[in-house]
C-alpha cells in the first residue's frame, strides 16, 4: 500500500511543480470533493427520497438551491483560489513540503487530530462573534439564509466570513507546516465533515451516532433554525465547547423533550 502511494505522489511531483499542487491541485481537490459529496443533497431533497430521515419537513426551491451554487463558484474562483495562492509563501515558510518520503501514518494523525481540537477552539469564538448583531447584519446573515439548511450551504457566505472562519481551517497547517498530503487529507476530512452537518438529514449510518461529542446534521440544523440570539450551537465539528460554555442547552432541553414523547409512546403501545 505504502509503495503504490509513494509512486503515485512520486508521479505528481515529477509532473507537476510544488506551486501547482499546492495551489492549484488543493482548489481542484477542494471542489472535487466538495461538490460531490453536496450536490446529492439537492437531489435526495428533490426526488423525496429518505424522506423520513429528512430533519425538517420544509424543502427548498429550485431556485434557491440554484443561487446557493452559483454564488459558490463565485466565491471558490473569486475568494478562495486567490487566498489559496497568496497563503502559498506562507505555508513554505512554515515548512510545507510535497516532496518524498510521505510522512508516517503516525505523524499525519497526530496533526490532524491537532488540527481538529485548534479549529473547533478557534471556529467557535469566530462563530460566536459572528452572532453578534452588528456582524450578524452585515456579514453572517448570509449564511442564515438557508433556515433548511443542504450540503452545499455549507460553503456559502459572505466572503468577509469565507476568510474569518477559513482562518480556523488552515490556522493548525500554517502552524506546523505538514507534507502537503497530510493538508490534503484535513481538506478532505474537513469539507466531507461540514457538509455532512449542514445536509439535512440524520441518517441512522450518521456519525455523530457513533463518535462521542461530534455534532452533526441534527446538531447544527437546530443552528440554523432558530433565530441570531437564541441559536447557540456554535462548534464546528466537535461539541465540547458549546458543552463548557453552556451554549447548546436548548438544543439539550429539545433533545430531553423528544427522547420523553418517544418513551410516553412506546409505554402507550405496550400497555
Amino acid at each position: 500500500m505504502a509503495s503504490v502511494m509513494e509512486s503515485g505522489w512520486q508521479y505528481l511531483i515529477t509532473h507537476f511543480s510544488d506551486f501547482q499542487l499546492a495551489c492549484i491541485g488543493s482548489f481542484f481537490l477542494h471542489e472535487s470533493i466538495f461538490f460531490l459529496s453536496g450536490l446529492p443533497f439537492i437531489y435526495l431533497e428533490r426526488a423525496g427520497w429518505l424522506n423520513k430521515y429528512k430533519i425538517q419537513a420544509k424543502n427548498n426551491s429550485s431556485a434557491a438551491q440554484e443561487k446557493c451554487i452559483t454564488r459558490l463558484l463565485l466565491y471558490h474562483f473569486g475568494v478562495n483560489l486567490p487566498v489559496m495562492i497568496a497563503s502559498y509563501p506562507v505555508f513554505r515558510f512554515m515548512g510545507m513540503r510535497s516532496s518524498l518520503p510521505l510522512p508516517s501514518w503516525k505523524l499525519v494523525l497526530t496533526q490532524i487530530l491537532f488540527y481538529f481540537i485548534l479549529e473547533d477552539f478557534v471556529f467557535y469564538w469566530g462563530h460566536r462573534m459572528l452572532h453578534t448583531k452588528w456582524l450578524y447584519k452585515h456579514v453572517h446573515s448570509v449564511h442564515h439564509e438557508y433556515a433548511t439548511p443542504f450540503g452545499l450551504t455549507s460553503e456559502y457566505a459572505h466572503p468577509a466570513e469565507i476568510l474569518f472562519l477559513g482562518f480556523a481551517t488552515i490556522v493548525g497547517p500554517a502552524i506546523t507546516g505538514p507534507h502537503l498530503m497530510t493538508l490534503w487529507l484535513w481538506m478532505a476530512v474537513r469539507v466531507l465533515e461540514t457538509v455532512e452537518a449542514h445536509c439535512g438529514y440524520h441518517f441512522p449510518w450518521s456519525p455523530s451516532n457513533f463518535l462521542p461529542l461530534y455534532g452533526g446534521a441534527d446538531f447544527h440544523d437546530y443552528h440554523h433554525r432558530l433565530l441570531y440570539t437564541k441559536s447557540g450551537n456554535y462548534s464546528s465539528t466537535f461539541i465540547y465547547m458549546d458543552w463548557i460554555f453552556g451554549t447548546d442547552k436548548g438544543y439539550r432541553k429539545l433533545k430531553a423533550l423528544k427522547n420523553e414523547e418517544v418513551e410516553d409512546i412506546s409505554k402507550k403501545i405496550n400497555q
